[in-house]
């Protein structure tokens, strides 16, 4: 199901999923540009990209994907690894997901920590505007977190593994100059989307137990 579904049953669920959803990705991506730079490599600063401004993330086509299919991806960072050395290109794939566990982490924090009333109605079943906010803010957080560690080409996962495997990382960088690569992905992703639906909420319920297990 699209954002756009969402919009005509609950536009308020709807600001909050997307607001959330923007800053995930945007820091998500400033992860990966500040890492980059931060190990000299000037190509994400001088394009603009170690910025937490989401405007400077966000994918047209990414979005409209998000809108009308309920998946979809910010803009890539451009890093130049030739610039970087192995484990250095392993930490600017790897900063992207482990940014979101912090955001989540955070979240859960918050949720597990500040007192109930703040989250939750008078009957202890209804969550509060605020309630809703920090639980969807976890959720997407984690979400793309595990999503972008599924080994699978043009994720951070395939690039993390590659760091690992280095033969890997050469053929990964062969089928990405493909350019059927990208429809490639985007077909598998598609045509696999409930599995990785199911997975990725059965994470999720387990992270959220983690959050309230004491």
């Amino acid at each position: 199901m699209g954002l756009l579904s969402l919009l005509q049953t609950d536009p308020v669920a709807f600001v909050i999923t997307a607001l959330a959803l923007m800053m995930a990705l945007a820091f998500h991506e400033f992860a990966h540009a500040w890492t980059a730079d931060r190990f000299g490599d000037p190509t994400p600063r001088s394009q603009g990209r170690v910025t937490l401004n989401p405007l400077k993330h966000l994918d047209p086509f990414g979005t409209l994907l998000l809108l009308l299919a309920g998946f979809g991806f910010a803009k890539p960072v451009m890093v130049n690894m030739s610039r970087l050395g192995r484990w250095q290109n392993f930490w600017v794939a790897a900063a992207g997901p482990l940014s979101n566990i912090l955001l989540a982490v955070l979240a859960g924090l918050v949720l597990r920590f500040l007192p109930p009333e703040l989250f939750f109605g008078a009957n202890l079943q209804e969550l509060t505007t605020l309630g809703q906010v920090l639980l969807v803010f976890f959720s997407l957080n984690v979400g793309l977190a595990v999503f972008n560690l599924l080994p699978i080409p043009m994720l951070d996962g395939s690039r993390i593994l590659s760091g690992l495997v280095p033969p890997l990382g050469r053929a990964l960088m062969e089928f990405e100059r493909s350019p059927l690569s990208f429809v490639a992905v985007m077909g598998f992703i598609l045509l696999f989307q409930g599995q990785l639906g199911q997975f990725l909420s059965r994470v999720r319920e387990w992270a959220l137990g983690l959050v309230f297990a004491f």
